[in-house]
Formats: C-alpha cells, sequence, structure tokens
C-alpha cells in the first residue's frame, strides 16, 4: 500500500495556490484523476487524511472512502466529527466520483475564509495499491498513458462537475449540463429560499436534489417542480429556519453522462435564537479558529470618529417605529444590551402611544423608513387616517421642529394625497443625518432614522481646466464632502482605465482625488470629470503645440495617437468632442491642433452638402458630397481628426463629388464627419444602431401561450443577443408591469436574457404580455400570451326564488363571470333546511340553462339555496340566496292605491280596485288604515272586512292631512297592504286666492324674461299654494304656460324665447279651491338685453404712450363694456388703418394687432365705439416705434486754440427721417491704440465737439456713437490719430522744493454725539452721531452693555464718518440705554443715549405749545443759526409724540419727570457739542393745552411757533 499526498498542480498566478495571500478569499478547483485496475474490495481506495494541513505532515484519521461499485456511484466520505468540524470551518468541499472502469475523480475546492489561517493549505490524502496519477497540470508529453482511455471531461463553468458515461456520445445527443446553477443564497428565518437550476441535455436528463443532513421527502416543507418543455427546475424550502442552513446539490442524470452542482443555503436567524448553539455545529473548534485569526491581525484599524451623541428618547422611538429584523443592529449601534427589558418596553410604549393618538388618528398604515433614490432626494412615507383634517402634523429632526412646504421648491416638504403623506428631504448635506420624527398635535407616530453613510458626497472643491505643453504632465484635483471610494474618473464620458500615463491619488482622509495625466499628448485633449454616486465635476484638458507646429502637424499627431491608441487597446480613443483650446461657456477661438466642429466655411460652391446618416451595425455607410467647381482632392475629418485609409475606410473621387465609404459600420466608427476642399467644408454626423436581437426560435416558442394553474409561480424568460448594455420594459396589455421588491412581479436583467416572474399567478395576471428591449443601438419587442387555469367564479347573482305553488320552487341565476378558462360543464343545486347545518343536493343543471327548479320542498318550511358552477378543474365558488318561506296557498295581493271622491270636514270618501294574480280569486273583504302624513303609524278604520270597494272614513280631525291604503283578505289570510294614497286634509273645500301684486319685469336677455310678483291680499281669497306664468306672443292672441306644474315662489325665469321678440306676460294664483284672477302687464315685453352705454375698461396697467423697438410684433388689447354690441372703428392720426395692420373684436375685447412694426407705424391712435342708438366712446393712445440709430459720418478733426482739438462730424441719417426720435451723441477717447476707450462727451446734440487740455507730445484717437433709448449704433472712429509735436526740452534744471510731511493721527472724538429718543411702538428710530479721528476709527453699537453686531432687529451704516443705528419698527424690548464706541490705534471715545417706546392709546392727542422766546446770542450774526439749532435740540414737527390724554397717577407724573429730565440732557448735550456757541431761551411764558386735531399743522394758540409737542402724560 502506497501512502501519497495529493498536492494542488496549479500555481498561485493560475488561482490554485493560497499561500502568502492572508486575509484573501479566493477559490479555486483542484482536480486529480488517478485509476486503477478492479480488484478485490479489500483493496480500495481509502481516505487516510480529510482536511489536515499540508505544512504540519499527514496524520491518518478514522474513516474512509467506501469503495466505487457500480458506474456512476458517488462516494461519500465516512469521516470523522473532526473532519467534518475542519471542513465547517474552512468552507471547502471534496466530492469524487468513479466510473465504470474504476477512474476515480477527486474534486477539492478550496476557499481561504475568516477562519483559516493565511500560509495554509488544505488537502487530501488517498491511499492506494498502485502509484498515484499525474497531476492535471503536469505536461502532456511526460505524462504515461491512462488506463481508462476515458479522461474526465471539464466543466464549462466553475462549479460544475461533468461524467460522460460511455465511450463516445451518438451525434444528436449529448451529456447534461448546467446552463444556469443555482446560486449561494443568505436569507432571514421565515423567508422562503428558491433555487434555480437551467439544465440541458439530449435526451432530457432527470434532476434530483439532495442536501448533507438527509433527505427532501416532506412535501410540505420541499416544493420541487418542474415545467413541461421547460429546462429550468426548482426547489423551494418553505418557512426557513435555523436548522435548514445546509449544502444542497443538484444531479443531473441521462443515459450518457451525469452533471453535478452545489449551492449553500445560509439561514440569518433573528433574535435571541442566533446564540443558541447548533448540535451539529462544532463550536469550540470555530472558536479556536477565530481566536489564531485575531492574534495575526497585526494591523489595527484606526479609531472611529466620535459619533454624535442621540438622545435615547428618540432611539426607542425609532426602535418602536422599526422592523424586527432592524432590532439588532439599532440596539447594538445605541448601546442596548438588554433585549428582554427592550421588548417589554416597546410593548409598554406602544400602549402609551395608542392611549395618545387615540383622539386624534384612527389607523396607521404602511410605515416606509427612510431612503436615498437615485436624485438625491430622501424620502419616507406612511398613511395615516386622521379623525379630524383640522389636526396638524409636525416634523421633528433630533428633537427639533422643522420647518417644512407642500411644494417641491423647500428643502423638506410634504406630498400629501388622501391618507397618504410622503416627507422629501432635497439637497442633501452630511448636516441633514439624525433622527426624524412625525407628530400629530403632541403624540409621535412615526420615527425613522437618516444615516450619514447613505447622504451622497457632495464636490465642494470642483475640477478646474488644466492646460500643458505637449509630453508635459497636467494634473486635476477635487475634493468632496464626505469619502466615496466608488468615486470614478472618466474622459469624454467614459471610464478612464487607470495605467502608468494616467495615475490617481487620493488623500488619506478620503476626500481629495488627483488625478495625473503623464506626457500628455494631443489624444489627452478633452472632457475630464469624476463621478460620484449622483454628482459629478468635470473640466478641459489643453494641451499646446510648439511653435513650430502647425495645423496639418497637429492633426498627423492626432491620427498617429488615434492609431497607436487602436493598436494597444488604451482608453484614450478618439471619439466626438469640442474644441479643448476653450471653454464650454466661450466662443470659439480657432486655435492649431485640429479642425473644430463649430469652423464652418462659406457653404455656396456645395451643390451637394453632406447629410445626417443612420445605419444598422455591420452595414455599408456612404457620405457623399458634390461641389460646383474643382477645388483640388480635399481632406475627410472625423472628430477634427484628419482620415486616412488606413483608418478603414475609403475615398472616393468621381468629377466634382466625393464620397467616403464604410464597407461595416461598426460602433466606434459613428460620430461627426466633415469634408475639406480649399476654405470650403461641410459636416454630418453618422449614427450606428446596434439594437438586441432575439433568436427567431425563440420568437416561435413565444407564440404558444404559457398556461398555468392559479396559485403557482410563473416565470418568463426571454433570451436575446447585444453588443451593449439592455434595458427591458415589460407590459401587459399595453400596461407597463412594475418591478418592485414587494410581493408583486418581478422583473431581471442579465447580460443575456430578461425574466419575469410572477409569485403566485392569478386569472388577472392573463393577457398578452410584451417585453422590450432597448439599448444605445436600438429597440426589439417580442410578445408572449399567458393563461392562468383557476376554478370559476361563482354565478351571478342575486339567485331568485320563486314560489310554484305546489308545483315546486323555481331558481333563477346568471352565469360567471369568468369560467376560470375551462368551459362549464354543469351546475350543482343545493338547499339547506332553516335549523338545520346540512347542505342536501338538489340536482344539476346543464352548462347552458340558468334555471332549476326544485320540486323536492316541504310547504310551511324555510330554506336557502346555492348553486355553484362545476368545470374541469373542480367546482366555484357558491351563490346563495336568502332565505324563503314555502307557502301552502297563496296570499292575496296588495290592491292598487285608494282613490280620494271626496274631502270635507265631516268625513272623506275613498274607492279602490280590487288586486290582481294568486290568491285574489276569492276575496272576503278589504281593511282600511289611515295615517297622518309625517307619521309611520298606520291606524285600522274597520275591524272587520268589508265586502265593498268603497268607503267612507268619519273619524278624522279637521285641517289636518290624511293618507290611506287598503288591505285584502282572502280565506288563506289577509294578503300585504296596498301603497298609500295621496295625501288629502279634512276640511272644506277652499275658495280660489286673490290676484298677484306688482308684476314686474326684473331682467331680459336674448332667450330670457325675469319676472318677480308679491303673493295675492288675504282679503281676495284664501292662501295661494302656487303659481302659474304664461306668456303670449305679440302676433298671436293664445296664452301658454312657460313651464309644468305650479311654481311655489313669486320669482320666475321664463328661457328659451326668440331674441328681439315682443311677449305678453300674465300670473295666475292657484290653490285647492282653483286657479284665482290673473295679473297681466300691460305693455310688451322684448326678448333683449338691457341697454348699456358704450365704456372703456381702464386700469392701472393701461399706457396713453407705448414705446416699441422696430421689427417686433405689438399686440394692444382694449377692453370696453356695451350692450347691444357697438360698431369699433380703429384709427391712426385720423384716418383708418394700414393694410398690414390687424383688428379683431369679440366679447368685449377689441385688439390690434402689428406683425412687425416699423417706424412708419408711430403715430396716434383711437379706438371708436358707436352704439345702434348713436352713443359713442373714445379711447386714444399714441404708440411710438424706435430702433437704434445708424453710423454718424466720418469723423473731421481741426485745430482749436492752443491746447485744444475740435471734433466734428457727420450726422446720423436718422436724424433726417420723420416720426423717429432725434439721437444723441457720446464722443469716446484714447490716447493709445492699445488703451481702452473711454467717455470723453455724452448727451450730445450737436455734431461738433472741443477738447481742451490736449498735452504735446501724445496721440488721440476719437470715436463717435449715436444713442437713443434703445441703444448705441456701430462707432464712427478716426483714421488718422491727433497729434501735437512735444517742444524740445528746456536744458534749464529745476530743484523741487522738500517738504515735510504732517501727520494727521488723532484720537476718536464725537462733532455730534447721541441724542436721547422717546418714541411710540412701531415707529422708525435713527441715531445718528458724527466722529472724527485718524485712522480712521471703527464705530461699534452697544445696547444695555451688549453689541448690536448681527442683531436682525437693527442695522448700522456708517458714511465719512456720521454713524447711524437704524431700528425699523421699535418695540417695548428696544427700550434701554444705547452707546457708540469709536476706537483706533490711540484710544477710544463713548457717546450714549437713551431710547424711551411710549404705549399708544386710543385717547385724543394733545399738543403741548408755547411761545417761542427771542433769541439772545452772545455773538451777533448768529442768533438765528442758534435759534434753529435749538429747535433742533428740543425737535421738529415732524418728530411730535402722541400719548392718551387719560394716563394720571404716579405713572404719569414719573414719566413726566423722565420726559424733562431727556430734555434737559438732550438740551446739554448740544451745548458741549456747540462748544460756546449756545443760545440761551428763556423760560416759557404760557403753556396752552389743545387739541391736535383742531390746530392747523405748524400753527399755536399764542405767539411764536411750535417748539415741541408731547404726550399729555410728559406735560409738568
Amino acid at each position: 500500500m502506497l501512502c501519497e499526498e495529493l498536492a494542488p498542480a496549479t500555481t498561485e498566478e493560475e488561482g490554485g495556490g493560497l499561500s502568502g495571500r492572508g486575509g484573501a478569499c479566493r477559490e479555486s478547483a483542484v482536480t486529480y484523476i488517478c485509476s486503477r485496475r478492479r480488484q478485490a474490495a479489500s483493496s480500495p481506495f481509502r481516505a487516510t487524511g480529510s482536511a489536515q494541513q499540508l505544512d504540519t505532515g499527514r496524520r491518518e484519521r478514522p474513516g474512509g472512502w467506501r469503495p466505487a461499485g457500480s458506474p456512476g456511484r458517488r462516494l461519500e466520505g465516512e469521516a470523522g466529527e473532526d473532519y467534518a468540524s475542519r471542513r465547517a470551518a474552512a468552507k471547502y468541499i471534496t466530492e469524487s466520483w468513479c466510473d465504470g472502469d474504476g477512474a476515480v475523480k477527486v474534486e477539492v475546492l478550496t476557499k481561504t475564509s475568516a477562519l483559516t489561517a493565511p500560509g495554509r493549505r488544505w488537502g487530501c490524502v488517498l491511499t492506494a495499491g498502485r502509484p498515484p496519477p499525474y497531476p492535471p497540470a503536469y505536461p502532456k508529453e511526460e505524462r504515461g498513458s491512462c488506463p481508462s482511455g476515458k479522461p474526465l471531461r471539464k466543466a464549462p463553468k466553475p462549479g460544475v462537475s461533468l461524467r460522460q458515461l460511455v465511450e463516445d456520445v451518438p451525434e444528436g445527443c449529448s451529456t447534461p449540463d448546467f446552463e444556469q446553477k443555482p446560486v449561494t443564497l443568505a436569507l432571514q428565518e421565515g423567508k422562503n429560499a428558491i433555487f434555480r437550476a437551467v439544465v440541458s441535455g439530449e435526451p432530457r436528463p432527470e434532476v434530483r436534489w439532495h442536501c448533507s443532513k438527509g433527505d427532501l421527502s416532506n412535501s410540505s416543507k420541499y416544493q420541487i417542480s418542474s415545467s413541461l418543455g421547460s429546462k429550468e427546475h426548482v426547489l423551494q424550502i418553505n418557512k426557513l429556519t435555523g436548522e435548514d442552513t445546509d449544502l444542497y446539490r443538484c444531479t443531473a442524470v441521462n443515459t450518457y453522462g451525469e452533471a453535478t452542482c452545489s449551492a449553500r443555503l445560509t439561514v440569518i436567524e433573528v433574535g435571541f435564537r442566533k446564540s443558541r448553539k447548533r448540535q451539529n455545529e462544532p463550536q469550540e473548534d470555530l472558536k479556536k479558529e477565530l481566536m489564531d485569526f485575531r492574534k495575526m491581525l497585526k494591523k489595527r484599524a484606526p479609531a472611529p470618529a466620535p459619533e454624535q451623541k442621540v438622545d435615547q428618547e428618540y432611539v426607542w422611538h425609532l426602535l418602536m417605529a422599526a422592523d424586527r429584523k432592524d432590532y439588532e443592529r439599532i440596539c447594538l449601534k445605541y448601546g442596548i444590551v438588554d433585549f428582554r427589558g427592550m421588548l417589554r418596553r416597546l410593548q409598554k410604549m406602544r400602549k402609551e402611544r395608542e392611549e395618545k393618538l387615540a383622539p386624534y388618528v384612527n389607523a396607521i398604515l404602511n410605515l416606509r423608513h427612510i431612503k436615498v433614490n437615485k436624485e438625491g432626494i430622501a424620502t419616507f412615507d406612511l398613511e395615516l387616517d386622521l379623525k379630524s383634517p383640522e389636526s396638524k402634523i409636525y416634523l421633528y429632526k433630533d428633537g427639533e421642529m422643522v420647518p417644512y412646504g407642500c411644494d417641491n421648491q423647500t428643502k423638506h416638504c410634504l406630498r400629501h394625497l388622501g391618507n397618504h403623506y410622503q416627507f422629501q428631504i432635497r439637497d442633501l448635506r452630511p448636516e441633514d443625518a439624525g433622527v426624524y420624527q412625525v407628530r400629530v398635535e403632541d403624540a409621535d407616530v412615526f420615527s425613522t432614522e437618516l444615516e450619514a453613510s447613505t447622504i451622497p458626497p457632495l464636490v465642494v472643491v470642483p475640477l478646474s481646466d488644466a492646460r500643458c505643453q505637449e509630453r508635459g504632465d497636467a494634473v486635476f484635483q477635487c475634493t468632496l464632502s464626505s469619502p466615496c471610494p466608488s468615486a470614478t474618473w472618466q474622459f469624454q464620458h467614459r471610464p478612464l482605465q487607470l495605467s502608468d500615463r494616467y495615475e490617481e491619488f487620493v488623500s488619506t482622509d478620503g476626500l481629495t482625488h488627483r488625478l495625473v495625466v503623464r506626457g500628455a499628448r494631443f489624444s489627452d485633449m478633452g472632457l475630464y470629470s469624476l463621478g460620484t454616486k449622483l454628482h459629478a465635476s468635470s473640466a478641459w484638458l489643453v494641451v499646446e503645440a510648439g511653435k513650430d507646429k502647425s495645423l496639418l502637424t497637429a492633426s498627423a499627431d492626432h491620427q498617429q495617437q488615434a492609431r497607436r491608441a487602436g493598436k494597444e487597446g488604451a482608453s484614450d480613443v478618439h471619439r466626438p468632442r469640442p474644441d479643448p483650446t476653450r471653454s464650454p461657456r466661450s466662443r470659439h477661438k480657432p486655435g492649431a491642433g485640429g479642425v473644430s466642429e463649430d469652423t464652418r466655411g462659406p457653404t455656396g460652391l456645395f451643390s451637394q452638402g453632406l447629410a445626417d446618416t443612420e445605419v444598422q451595425h455591420g452595414k455599408a455607410a456612404v457620405l457623399s458630397c458634390s461641389l460646383t467647381r474643382d477645388l483640388g482632392p480635399g481632406a475627410w475629418f472625423k472628430d477634427g481628426v484628419k482620415l486616412s485609409t488606413r483608418d478603414g475606410v475609403t475615398f472616393e473621387q468621381d468629377g466634382l463629388a466625393h464620397r467616403l465609404l464604410i464597407a461595416h459600420a461598426e460602433g466606434t466608427q459613428a460620430g461627426r464627419y466633415s469634408f475639406v476642399a480649399g476654405d470650403q467644408q461641410s459636416q454630418a454626423t453618422l449614427t450606428v444602431h446596434d439594437p438586441p436581437v432575439i433568436a427567431p426560435d425563440v420568437t416561435a416558442k413565444l407564440r404558444e401561450p404559457l398556461v398555468v394553474k392559479a396559485g403557482k409561480p410563473v416565470t418568463m424568460k426571454v433570451p436575446f443577443q447585444s453588443r451593449l448594455p439592455v434595458q427591458a420594459t415589460w407590459s401587459k396589455d399595453g400596461t407597463e408591469v412594475a418591478g418592485g421588491s414587494g410581493r408583486g412581479a418581478q422583473v431581471a436583467v442579465g447580460d443575456s436574457f430578461t425574466r419575469l416572474c410572477l409569485p403566485s399567478a392569478s386569472r388577472k395576471d392573463c393577457g398578452q404580455y410584451s417585453v422590450t428591449l432597448r439599448s444605445q443601438g436600438g429597440t426589439v419587442q417580442a410578445t408572449l400570451t399567458l393563461q392562468v387555469l383557476d376554478k370559476p367564479q361563482p354565478p351571478q347573482g342575486p339567485l331568485e326564488v320563486q314560489d310554484g305553488h305546489g308545483a315546486g320552487v323555481c331558481l333563477r341565476w346568471r352565469p360567471p363571470r369568468d369560467d376560470g378558462g375551462r368551459p362549464l360543464e354543469q351546475y350543482v343545486l343545493e338547499r339547506q333546511q332553516a335549523g338545520r347545518s346540512t347542505w342536501l343536493k338538489a340536482g344539476a343543471a346543464p352548462a347552458d340553462s340558468t334555471t332549476f327548479t326544485d320540486a323536492h320542498t316541504e310547504p310551511g318550511k324555510k330554506y336557502t339555496f346555492r348553486v355553484r358552477a362545476v368545470t374541469a378543474e373542480g367546482p366555484g365558488e357558491a351563490l346563495e340566496s336568502e332565505e324563503v318561506l314555502v307557502a301552502p296557498e297563496a296570499l292575496p295581493g296588495p290592491p292598487p292605491p285608494p282613490a280620494i271622491l271626496s274631502a270635507s270636514s265631516q268625513g272623506i270618501t275613498l274607492s279602490w280596485t280590487a288586486p290582481r294574480g294568486p290568491g285574489s280569486a276569492h276575496i272576503l273583504g278589504y281593511l282600511i288604515e289611515k295615517r297622518k302624513k309625517g307619521s309611520n303609524t298606520w291606524v285600522a278604520v274597520n275591524q272587520q272586512p268589508v265586502p265593498e270597494k268603497k268607503w267612507t272614513v268619519l273619524d278624522l280631525r279637521q285641517g289636518c292631512q290624511y293618507e290611506f291604503r287598503v288591505t285584502a283578505v282572502a280565506p288563506s289570510g289577509p294578503g300585504k297592504p296596498g301603497p298609500p294614497s295621496e295625501a288629502v286634509f279634512a276640511r272644506d273645500a277652499m275658495s280660489p286666492p286673490g290676484p298677484v301684486r306688482d308684476l314686474r319685469v326684473t331682467d331680459t336677455s336674448h332667450t330670457s324674461i325675469t319676472l318677480s310678483w308679491a303673493r295675492p291680499d288675504p282679503q281676495d281669497g284664501d292662501e295661494a299654494q302656487g303659481y302659474v306664468v304664461e306668456l303670449c306672443g305679440s302676433a298671436s292672441l293664445q296664452w301658454s304656460p312657460c313651464h309644468a306644474g305650479t311654481v311655489p315662489g313669486t320669482t320666475y325665469t321664463a328661457k328659451g324665447l326668440r331674441p328681439r321678440e315682443g311677449y305678453f306676460v300674465r300670473v295666475t294664483a292657484v290653490n285647492d279651491g282653483g286657479r284665482g284672477q290673473p295679473t297681466a302687464l300691460d305693455t310688451v315685453v322684448h326678448a333683449m338685453p338691457v341697454a348699456v352705454c358704450p365704456r372703456f375698461l381702464m386700469d392701472t396697467s393701461t399706457k396713453d404712450v407705448l414705446a416699441v423697438r422696430a421689427g417686433d410684433t405689438v399686440r394692444v388689447p382694449v377692453r370696453f363694456e356695451a350692450a347691444p354690441m357697438p360698431e369699433v372703428t380703429w384709427l391712426k392720426d385720423g384716418l383708418c388703418l394700414p393694410k398690414r395692420s390687424v383688428t379683431s373684436v369679440k366679447d368685449g375685447l377689441t385688439q390690434l394687432l402689428l406683425p412687425s412694426a416699423s417706424l412708419a407705424d408711430s403715430g396716434l391712435y383711437t379706438v371708436v365705439l358707436r352704439s345702434p342708438r348713436g352713443e359713442e366712446a373714445t379711447y386714444r393712445f399714441r404708440l411710438r416705434v424706435a430702433a437704434r440709430p445708424r453710423a454718424p459720418g466720418p469723423i473731421l478733426l481741426r485745430e482749436g486754440t492752443l491746447g485744444s482739438v475740435t471734433v466734428e462730424w457727420a450726422p446720423s441719417p436718422d436724424e433726417a427721417e420723420a416720426g423717429a426720435a432725434p439721437p444723441h451723441y457720446t464722443v469716446l477717447l484714447r490716447t493709445s491704440a492699445r488703451e481702452p476707450w473711454r467717455p470723453a462727451a455724452a448727451h450730445l446734440h450737436t455734431c461738433r465737439f472741443t477738447l481742451a487740455g490736449v498735452l504735446p507730445g501724445r496721440e488721440y484717437h476719437f470715436r463717435v456713437l449715436a444713442q437713443n433709448e434703445l441703444g448705441a449704433s456701430e462707432p464712427s472712429d478716426t483714421r488718422q490719430p491727433w497729434a501735437v509735436p512735444r517742444p524740445p526740452p528746456d536744458r534749464a534744471t529745476v530743484k523741487a522744493p522738500s517738504y515735510r510731511e504732517l501727520d494727521l493721527s488723532q484720537k476718536p472724538r464725537f462733532l455730534v454725539g447721541l441724542r436721547p429718543h422717546v418714541l411710540p411702538l412701531g415707529c422708525e428710530c435713527c441715531m445718528t452721531c458724527a466722529v472724527q479721528g485718524w485712522p480712521r476709527p471703527r464705530v461699534t453699537w452697544f445696547k444695555n452693555d451688549q453689541s448690536l453686531e448681527g442683531s436682525p432687529a437693527a442695522y448700522s451704516t456708517d458714511m465719512l464718518g456720521v454713524c447711524s443705528l437704524v431700528i425699523p419698527s421699535v418695540s417695548a424690548v428696544d427700550r434701554g440705554e444705547y452707546k457708540a464706541v469709536a476706537e483706533n490705534t490711540l484710544g477710544q471715545a463713548v457717546s450714549t443715549a437713551s431710547l424711551i417706546v411710549v404705549e399708544s392709546s386710543s385717547e385724543a392727542r394733545r399738543t403741548l405749545e408755547w411761545p417761542c422766546p427771542a433769541p439772545q446770542p452772545w455773538n451777533k450774526g448768529r442768533s438765528l443759526k442758534h435759534h434753529s439749532s435749538h429747535h433742533t435740540g428740543l425737535g421738529s414737527q415732524s418728530q411730535r409724540m402722541e400719548d392718551a390724554a387719560g394716563a394720571q397717577g404716579p405713572r404719569e407724573r414719573g414719566v413726566r419727570g423722565l420726559r424733562g429730565k431727556l430734555l434737559q440732557e438732550g438740551t446739554e448735550a448740544l451745548g458741549k457739542t456747540k462748544k460756546k456757541e449756545v443760545l440761551s431761551l428763556p423760560a416759557p411764558s404760557s403753556v396752552t393745552e389743545r387739541t391736535a386735531a383742531s390746530l392747523p399743522p405748524g400753527r399755536s394758540a399764542g405767539t411764536g411757533s411750535i417748539c415741541r409737542t408731547a404726550p399729555k402724560s410728559l406735560i409738568s
């Protein structure tokens, strides 16, 4: 016996080795083939070691491999528990098969996982009685011949093992293979797992499913299905638990071979069941491997950034609104470890929330947590059934209220439709992360969290355009707001492949991304962009050629780079791009480097230019153009790069016709093509379409209907071929099918197929399905029909039951709406007797009959019947009837309503007829009942039936209104009562009413007349119960009513009349006693509206002068009011309008339209309204049409006086035209050809200008512009500049005197200080002071020693030392001490003042007046000035103070004293400011109070002027 260890044969580069790759997860399949001769069972292959480390030596373990008996039998390992532990820990699979000749295949799938230490390999040790076979990687020339002679077939897909069981496979047959193998799944417990495998082979292979833990025979747990004629096989595992975690194998076998693949199912447990041990998992080995792996991790992760702390209360609200599957994640994130306590607290909080929400909310449904869509908008929504629509909804973020709007213009907005509420957060920023809460009034409804990781990064510092020399390096740099590992660089909107020429650098914080283009070429010119999840930043790279490079050289470089890129497969392939030498927003500036797209020469020599062409992929394309004369051979360009025959194109020239031929068009050849000959150029675009392709056999299969049963899953798969990415859109009967992640339809798109999955088919899914495949190359569509079979729906009701009176019970129904897709076979009817629970079969009816008679019922008993429709799918649901009574004999029917023969206060006489129908043949008599109108209680009139059909009811109350009904009595009993009679009063006959009064016409129109009248006089008759309105044409003698019945009110409008026709009108009052005397109008009433004099409707937008630009369209609407429609006339300057002017009149609007205004359209326009009665109304407006003036004539320069020059020019031609506004002129000047123009004179109305101060030795250039209100004309420049020769320099020397610089430094000081202010509420307060100092001092404002910088209630200004503090609207909080502090480097100065805000009242205002004393100046000549300054200190009439006249008491005296003190301080401050120039005023001799409203402004009762106005509360 030889003991050999199988070592991997593939190298590490081939994927066979794992050493040296610590921590990497890589898979490799190592296959070994060994053969043995048939021998006794005592010497089989035996596994002496499974899952042991190769670098630690071999050691045998108990167990082994059972002999491979029959062909195709699978060898199962019997390794011990340690083998299973290693296998589970290292996650590798060892499989082996044997064939009939004894060739054994062992496949070891190794995978390095988190539990496998780096640098180790796992292998398998086989012991056999012969030398080991050659490894697969061993060279063929050095191998020996295989004894079996049949090598194993290699699987085309990873993870699939194929086995051929015969020597040769006949033609047309094949071994099994997996076109699509089942994928590994990781699902949450409680879900359903579905493995799908697509198996091919001829003949059709048999597919079996296995698992390592046991069989799959439990049909309720495991459902194995496959559609007839389909290659897809499905294994569905229902209601997953932790025990379902296992490796599931799928085996396909036919006559010629066998194929096997496997997939692992991992069940994610939720809650506390996660931590429990499973008996089949070796926890100790796993823990040990995990500890070994942790010891090898030397590199520690960086410390996480400190997270913002969230209030635990918000976390509990977040848990209460989260799904149960998210509990663990939220608890781990916020440090909650007591899970059981968490659940108890959540249950308690839910009860408390329900109690809080009870007054406001009926139900809360469909809570959807916050998600960020592709547009970068975060949304979360819910459904609220509010008890009151007036309840207010609030949004909070981390406990703070967030205002939101109802439109898409605000950052936070609410979209409300019915009970559905959706909140949106736009323009996401990192600071938007947090916990959001929705509250109704004061009750929390829903909480959700926006995590910072879901917010897409923003571009903080965008890319900037780069420019470099050829072969130089270009650098692009961009900064993001948050790290984005998925950020990608693109060149010309295509992904950029990084290489030695394109290097990317990312900063350590992940925010700054840098791209370096090494050795830039002309082919690198274009648009570079950095794209994140949502945002992108772009910039242009411009590669500048050397000075010796011309256009052709640069073009050749482009062409050479393009060919080189095509050969090397580089990423810098030429595509259509704009000129890289300019910004996308700038105008084109031609440069060296190629022919630009935007450069278009004259096209006059092209008899036929290039035309845009579209061609299918692989087809031939031709671009052609023709010239009118020979301009040479010309050149072809694509996207600015010159083309040659080496580019896969062919050039042809036939005389003056030039053609470009492409034999087989490809996607890379699409672009912008141009032909250049001389200075002529023509351009066109070539588009290559490459739509997806659906095979013809697939289309033929789709024509056959797909038939499934209801409740089964349906998968509709359409394979296709496409070279471009494909988008698939499924639609049903013309309506798009939306594929979502819920329980509805699921749409999947692969590289070569699209699939529509319906989890559970129903009858509503039947119909015509179509799938549209779209790509950049085109669109293709396929259709298929789906038929779903189901049981039929119940028959349509109601189920009518009729008693046949001894002949049985007759049942009637209608066929079902839906037969379930199968034809009806019969109807099954059943009955149930009242009081019993069993249903008995009554019989069956054929499919074409909807009636049935049950003759087995018993009279006098109650029954319930039901009917079902039956098809091949089985019986459907039943239609039940109401409970019916089978009567022994028929009762008489209800008699008709009785008729009223007569009515009086003594009695009412009735009559009726006999009823008809079964049971009415033998009538014994009739019972009569009465009731008051409006009552529900019927009272019997007679106790015994009366045989007559006439009766007088005597027991009635006079004046009451009664109703009557009759019941027929037969031997079988009384029948149903008949319907009631009309209501009638128990009173004597009424007398007719009198005539109506005050009949008049209130309104008329072309088709109606409105009348009104007063009720008749009560003394003329009884009260009227209604009115009859009648009309009679002026040419007729017959009166006809205008309505049916009577009119209850005293107004009526007769409609449908003929326009302008005259009518006679009369009104008659009506009651039960008859019609009264009619009242008619004496005159004829014409059906026409009331005449309205024509007048124009003007508003504030109406202008008398309109100014427009020449060439514009002018539309002047004029609204008017008139009845009837007047004649409208438009005039221009008193004459008719020109023919090109258009006017229109419609519905009170007349309009003037000038399609293109010209200068001749200027003038006075008049609109005249003339009614048929000769009344007129006129409206005039002036229209002025102006245009930009034309350039003035040539400029003539003349020498004037010494040091001056006179500029004269010819006037603009617009001055000579009539109707145009005369322009004015502007003269521009510059003294050098490189200097900019500057104005020398403006608004000149003459053609002459003299410039003084002309300096010798300088050149003066002049430019003249004509201007009006619409703009300036083209300039008129001087041909030669004006120059005065420089005089010869004087040899005398002058010594410049020296000056001592003046020191202006000064400490700040207030020239004018602040003054106190007393203002009422709502007034504007402006505190002003003047400060001086050098360096210029900075002034800061304070209120009560608190700085006012940034205060929203006040703002300050500083104009050349005059500083002001303005409070737009003073309020009570603005009272206080204000201070202005001026500071510079030498010191500071302070000025203070007080602000008193007085509350207003409704009391009459008072005015304080005193005679102004004569001024007493100390310095003569300044008395008036000081007198006025004194008034300024005390206040002017514009600053009068108002207060309530009723303010009394101590508060009044306090305010008075404060006011006097402030006035005194203001006067002292003024005196200090004016130094010694202060005017002394004596005390006022008299004080007079007078109501302010009784005095004229600025006047007083005494002598002098009013010096101060103050509230009464401030008067002492």
